[in-house]
């Protein structure tokens, strides 16, 4: 019996490498690809936006999570829940803004930048940019806009990887045109 639950834990192990080699492939195509590091960093905010907005539907269903009433249950649903589901990380809340519409979460161990260095000359590169998407997508889809970006990155020389997020509005539930 103890030997199969090894194999699931051997088998999670294996999973998460294989992303972070395959979450590391991309970025070097899309360095390739693309003339700058800003323009990767945007890409990479684009593909995470187009992940986030299809992966709130399948954290609703499998959280069971309701609906949250301000920016700081919304916060808390994020960090201890979403980042630990998809990526078994639980980042810390820290540095809110008086008015309660901004904070950080400050990841301790970036699980997508496991085996990476990033060379001198990419020293603009936010190579776990697509968190910042993603972020934003699936906040987009229960109705709130956000802004999110790094103002830290291990990667980069800094101590820790701090994502900011700011509350910008609350979206109206939108019907589609011709329907009331």
């Amino acid at each position: 019996m103890s030997r199969q639950s090894t194999r699931s834990t051997d088998s999670r192990k294996v999973s998460q490498e294989l992303f972070t080699l395959t979450y590391g492939a991309m970025v070097a195509q899309l360095i390739k690809d693309y003339e700058s590091d800003d323009e990767v960093n945007k890409q990479l905010d684009k593909m995470g936006y187009n992940i986030g907005v299809r992966m709130v539907e399948d954290f609703l269903a499998r959280s069971n999570v309701g609906r949250c009433h301000d920016f700081r249950e919304t916060a808390d649903v994020i960090a201890k829940q979403g980042f630990k589901m998809y990526l078994g990380i639980s980042p810390a809340i820290t540095n809110w803004s008086a008015a309660g519409d901004e904070f950080s979460l400050i990841v301790e161990s970036n699980p997508l930048t496991d085996f990476v260095e990033i060379p001198e000359k990419h020293g603009n590169l936010y190579y776990s940019n697509i968190l910042c998407g993603v972020l934003r997508g699936a906040l987009e889809m229960v109705q709130m806009e956000v802004k999110a970006w790094f103002t830290q990155d291990s990667l980069r020389g800094d101590n820790t990887t701090e994502i900011r997020l700011k509350f910008i509005k609350r979206l109206e539930d939108a019907l589609p045109a011709g329907e009331e």
